[in-house]
């Protein structure tokens, strides 16, 4: 029976942040040490535990029919690959940095300058769309020390807390564009494997709008189920249930995490009390 093939990192956060969400989607992978091939016990699926650097061509040459994989990578390697999914995590951003005493202070200043970079594809991409002519010098590794051996004026690099360019004195003058971990296809996969990936992407897409939502339960009066009821997006309408106490009723909703606390502000306002609130493994819709 053919089974999806699915590429992660083969070690670093990547890696951990997509074991996990396996994990979540109730998939268990049979992974020894140091493997590089392992299949699930309760899902048609092999995992290829690959350099991140490389997963791009695989998807391209069709070795594996999926990866998670971080847009920077895939931008730089296979920009006509696109995601599927978002998956909220390992979110960094791919940015022009020069040193804090440089007289750059745009990307339209690179005009003739050294730029230092692990992603020549992609920033040459973006000197040509903006026209200008610059210099590439490719290092593979501690990009942030070049301008300071006067390797090059700028350098650009991925960027998380930022505190890698704050310690080689660098600061940022361009983001370029902002990346996460995504799921991505290959233009190869066979019809065997394209169900398969269906039902690896519903689980994903359940997890994924779980962890952005929370299950509220209050109590309201009987009169302000209407004006409780507006203020609660829900997935359709708040289940409402009668309580032992006459007059007052119980509802039930789904609210975004992102308007959390502005929601319960405005449900306390109009008259909702015992406002429970609870996490969400999984969302089907």
């Amino acid at each position: 029976m053919r089974k999806l093939r699915l590429a992660i990192q083969k070690s670093g956060r990547l890696h951990d942040d997509s074991m996990a969400l396996l994990k979540e989607v109730g998939i268990s992978i049979n992974n020894g040490k140091d493997q590089l091939k392992a299949s699930a016990r309760n899902f048609p699926l092999e995992v290829f535990y690959l350099r991140n650097s490389d997963i791009p061509q695989y998807l391209v040459d069709g070795v594996v029919d999926a990866a998670i994989i971080g847009e920077n990578i895939l931008f730089e390697k296979a920009p006509n690959i696109k995601l599927t999914e978002k998956l909220g995590f390992s979110k960094c951003r791919v940015s022009v940095a020069v040193p804090k005493n440089s007289s750059i202070t745009s990307f339209e200043e690179l005009q003739g300058k050294r730029i230092a970079t692990s992603y020549p594809n992609t920033v040459n991409s973006f000197l040509e769309k903006n026209g200008i002519k610059a210099s590439l010098h490719l290092i593979n590794g501690s990009v942030e020390i070049a301008p300071n051996i006067g390797l090059a004026d700028a350098i650009c690099d991925i960027v998380s807390s930022g505190s890698t360019l704050f310690k080689n004195n660098l600061t940022e003058i361009e983001v370029l564009f902002k990346s996460e971990a995504g799921l991505a296809i290959s233009p190869m996969m066979p019809e065997a494997a394209s169900s398969i990936f269906e039902r690896f992407q519903f689980r994903i897409k359940s997890v994924l709008k779980g962890r952005q939502s929370k299950y509220v339960l209050l109590n309201a009066p009987n009169d302000k189920i209407h004006t409780i009821s507006s203020i609660l997006p829900g997935m359709k309408s708040p289940t409402v249930l009668p309580l032992a106490e006459e007059g007052w009723s119980s509802l039930h909703s789904v609210i975004d995490k992102n308007d959390f606390w502005e929601i319960i502000d405005e449900l306390k306002a109009n008259g909702a009390e015992g406002i429970l609130v609870c996490p969400i493994e999984n969302m089907i819709m």
